[in-house]
């Protein structure tokens, strides 16, 4: 049986390989960080610069590591940091955007 010479991973949806990946976990907390950062940060109107370019910045960073990651997990956390980068950079553009203010 194939399934007996295959060592348990934890299981679930979620399993890891096993294997170190450093670049994709400092990707994943960056992209995390710079989420929750514009998620709260777009609730303040004043914040919309904050917002706006941590937002951007996150979903760059996201995508970037989306496109290196190599487990369901890794995926998972960067679509939940990527959410919610977008979900705080399109509420920053609607308060004054990147350059509200600033220029023009």
């Amino acid at each position: 049986m194939a399934q007996t010479l295959r060592s348990a991973t934890g299981g679930g949806l979620l399993a890891t390989d096993g294997k170190p990946h450093p670049l994709q976990r400092a990707l994943l907390a960056i992209t995390g960080m710079l989420g929750i950062i514009a998620f709260v940060t777009s609730f303040f109107a004043g914040l919309h610069l904050v917002g706006s370019w941590t937002g951007l910045v996150g979903l760059l960073v996201g995508a970037y590591g989306q496109w290196t990651s190599q487990t369901t997990r890794q995926r998972f956390g960067f679509v939940m940091g990527m959410g919610s980068s977008g979900f705080g950079l399109l509420l920053s553009m609607a308060n004054g955007g990147l350059f509200g203010g600033v220029i023009g």
